[in-house]
C-alpha cells in the first residue's frame, strides 16, 4: 500500500524540549512497489509529501499521525489509521488483463496503541498498535464499501540509532488480516473473467501475510530526509492460490526529502 510505505518514512522517537506549535512543509518521495500485494509487475512513483505537526495539548498531528484524538494515557492511546492504494489499470497489468481496474482506496479507522517500553534515556520505545480500518473504493464518480483490513503490529522507535546523533530509525513487523469482500476486490476472480490461465476464484477471509518496515530519517534545520525498506510476504494467506498471486514475497523501497516553509511562533513543551 502506498500510504503504509510513506508513512513508514515518518516513524521515530522524540526527544522532548520546545518547539514550534505547528510546522508545514512539503517534499517528494520516490517509490518502487508492486501494483498490488503479490503482483509481480512493478510501477515507480514520484509522490508528493505534505509535511504537516501540530503539537496541541489535545490534537496532535506528528509522523504522520493523528494522536490523542479519542483517548491518551501513560499506558495507550486511541488514535487515526489511515492507508490507501493508487489505482491498477488492468491493460497494463499480465495477469489482469481483460478484468475491471482497480480504483485507487482509502483506508481509514481507528487504532489502539498500547505503550509496551520506554527506556530511561527516552531514546527506544515499543508499541502495540491495533489499527482496525474500513476500507472505501473510488474513482470519483463512485464509491464503494469493499471491507476492511486489520493489521496489528509491535513498532520500535529509536533516536541516535549506534550513536548517529539525530538520526531515527523505525522497527515495525505485524500480521495482516482482511474480510472476504476486500480479498475477493484484490484477488477474486469472476466467472466472466476466467481465461485458461486465470480460472475463476472465490476468496476468503482471514490471515493476510505478514510486513516487516525499517525506515531511517533525520531532520535538518530547514528539511528533513528519510528512507524505507518493506519486506512483505503473502505465505501462508488465505488467498495464496489466487491466480492472481504471482509472487509471495518481495521488497518495497523508497527515499524521500521535504521542506519546513512555515512554523509558528508560538512555542510548546513537546517530544520531536
Amino acid at each position: 500500500m502506498v500510504c503504509t510505505a510513506l508513512l513508514s518514512f515518518f516513524s521515530a522517537a522524540g526527544h522532548a524540549g520546545q518547539f514550534p506549535l505547528w510546522e508545514a512543509g512539503a517534499g517528494v518521495a520516490a517509490i518502487n512497489f508492486p501494483d498490488y500485494r503479490g503482483s509481480n509487475e512493478r510501477q515507480s512513483y514520484l509522490l508528493p509529501v505534505p509535511y504537516i505537526v501540530y503539537r496541541g495539548d489535545f490534537l496532535k498531528m506528528e509522523d504522520q499521525r493523528v494522536r490523542g484524538l479519542f483517548y491518551r494515557s501513560d499506558k495507550a492511546e486511541i488514535d487515526v489509521s489511515i492507508n490507501g492504494s493508487v489505482p491498477v489499470k488492468s491493460q497494463d497489468n499480465q495477469a489482469r488483463q481483460g478484468m475491471p481496474d482497480l480504483d485507487p482506496t482509502l483506508e481509514i479507522g481507528p487504532s489502539l496503541n498500547f505503550f509496551l517500553h520506554r527506556s530511561s534515556d527516552k531514546k527506544t520505545k515499543l508499541d502495540l498498535r491495533l489499527p482496525l480500518r474500513a476500507v472505501i473504493a473510488t474513482d470519483f464518480s463512485h464509491v464503494k464499501d469493499v471491507g476492511w483490513i486489520f493489521q496489528p503490529n509491535l513498532n520500535v522507535d529509536i533516536k541516535d540509532p549506534l550513536g548517529y546523533r539525530g538520526w531515527k530509525l523505525g522497527l515495525l513487523a505485524g500480521p495482516v488480516f482482511a474480510d472476504r469482500r476486500y480479498h475477493q476486490y484484490i484477488y477474486g476472480v469472476d466467472a466472466a473473467y476466467a481465461t485458461a490461465d486465470r480460472p475463476a476464484y472465490t476468496a476468503r477471509g482471514g490471515y493476510a501475510g505478514n510486513q516487516f518496515v525499517a525506515a531511517l530519517s533525520k531532520r535538518y534545520p530547514g528539511f528533513w530526509v528519510g528512507s524505507f525498506v518493506k519486506w512483505d510476504t503473502l505465505n501462508g494467506a488465505v488467498f495464496d492460490d489466487s491466480p492472481l498471486i504471482k509472487t509471495k514475497q518481495y521488497f518495497t523501497a523508497g527515499i524521500a526529502v521535504s521542506w519546513v516553509i512555515s512554523r509558528s511562533s508560538t512555542m510548546v513543551e513537546a517530544d520531536d
